[in-house]
């Protein structure tokens, strides 16, 4: 037993056991080994956990980089236009009127008859819409409400237009006419009105206002399209079932791009540096299906305007108004959809199209909207318009 005791358990060449597993198991086992053991388990589980927090934290990232990414690839305003297929009709009454409406035959002259008792009559009849090489236009007055220093680049631009005039199709002769204008407003958001717009016989819309999307709500066809070249649309799509492009000229480079586009040769670099924002070099449209606005339809809209107007001056309308104006020389009826500003509701949606609220109207300063919504609720009131959507 003392010989034994005295003999190493490990042989000092290759460190293997010469006790069998028994008599290991036999021999106590000091603390300190114990622990050890104890020890050298634990960091295993460690190790262990930390892996599995590794593989937790790298899913939990890349969660936190596509919740950021997904809005940024599928704009809200996509797809509130999609999550909301379902709703019913915000104001069955307004949608009822609608087709009660359209169900009756077109009334002649029915505008002009009911802007008599207006004071501000005589300024809407008889406007030239668009520019033509036969009739004049207000060379003393600066773009947008003349066309003062841009003789040359009309030239041009006239010169790439095979038909600078009013289309055979929009002429009243003949014919009762029915227009509407349809607005950018939030207020046709979940209206229904889509397939009752397609149902008139000029459809006219604003800028970039979208139509692929919303055409629940909005319609899908688009007789005369009202814009600047900063406004006009980037996707190819917003041109299909589209009869004219009319271009609002602001400066006479806008005229250039209006050549340019009907030749497809764009711009040069340095012009487009004057432009606000970046401008499109195609739409697919034949030449034929262009147009340019007549500055007088943007001056008689400003000076009924300013009639309605706290501060004197030059205004500059929006072409929402400058487009109901418009419509007034080419319909007998003119129906509005999609008009009214809710100033007194600052979380209201601004545009049909987007989530955008209504107070970022107040950093404007360019338009007087107060103005507008006055003239245009005189408009309504006299049953020269209709407003469809009822925020006038």
């Amino acid at each position: 037993m003392v010989m034994l005791n005295r003999l190493s358990v490990e042989d000092p060449d290759d460190g293997s056991p010469l006790l069998s597993e028994a008599a290991e198991a036999a021999v106590p086992m000091p603390d300190i080994h114990r622990q050890q053991v104890v020890t050298r388990t634990d960091s295993e589980g460690f190790f262990l956990c930390r892996r599995g927090n590794f593989a937790f934290s790298l899913v939990l990232l890349i969660g936190c980089y596509l919740a950021i990414l997904i809005p940024a690839y599928f704009p809200l305003n996509k797809l509130s236009a999609v999550s909301d297929d379902y709703q019913h009709p915000k104001d069955l009454a307004l949608l009822n009127r609608s087709a009660s409406l359209l169900s009756g035959p077109c009334q002649p002259h029915w505008c002009l008859n009911h802007l008599k008792p207006l004071s501000c009559s005589a300024g809407l009849q008889d406007i030239p819409v668009f520019v033509q090489q036969d009739r004049s236009v207000p060379w003393d007055l600066p773009p947008p409400l003349g066309l003062q220093g841009s003789k040359e680049h009309l030239t041009l631009a006239l010169a790439s237009l095979p038909q600078p005039g009013l289309p055979p199709s929009l002429k009243r002769e003949g014919s009762c006419r029915r227009c509407v204008v349809v607005g950018s407003g939030g207020v046709l958001h979940g209206s229904h009105l889509g397939s009752h717009i397609d149902q008139y016989d000029i459809i006219i819309r604003l800028n970039n206002a979208p139509v692929t999307g919303f055409e629940r709500d909005a319609g899908s066809h688009t007789t005369i399209r009202m814009m600047y070249p900063e406004g006009a649309p980037h996707s190819a799509n917003e041109y299909k079932n589209t009869t004219i492009v009319a271009l609002v000229v602001f400066k006479s480079l806008d005229l250039d791009w209006l050549t340019s586009v009907i030749n497809k040769q764009p711009l040069s670099f340095w012009s487009k540096l004057w432009f606000w924002r970046e401008v499109v070099d195609d739409i697919p449209l034949r030449p034929e299906n262009f147009r340019i606005l007549h500055p007088e339809i943007i001056h008689k809209t400003g000076q009924v305007l300013q009639k309605y107007a706290l501060k004197q001056g030059n205004m500059v309308p929006t072409l929402g108004a400058s487009a109901v104006v418009m419509a007034l020389q080419l319909c007998d009826q003119v129906s509005l959809a999609g008009f009214g500003y809710d100033m007194e509701h600052p979380e209201a949606r601004l545009h049909y199209y987007e989530t955008i609220h209504m107070d970022a109207m107040k950093s404007q300063v360019v338009h007087d909207v107060s103005a507008e919504k006055l003239f245009l609720r005189d408009l309504v009131a006299a049953g020269a318009v209709t407003d469809l959507t009822g925020a006038l």
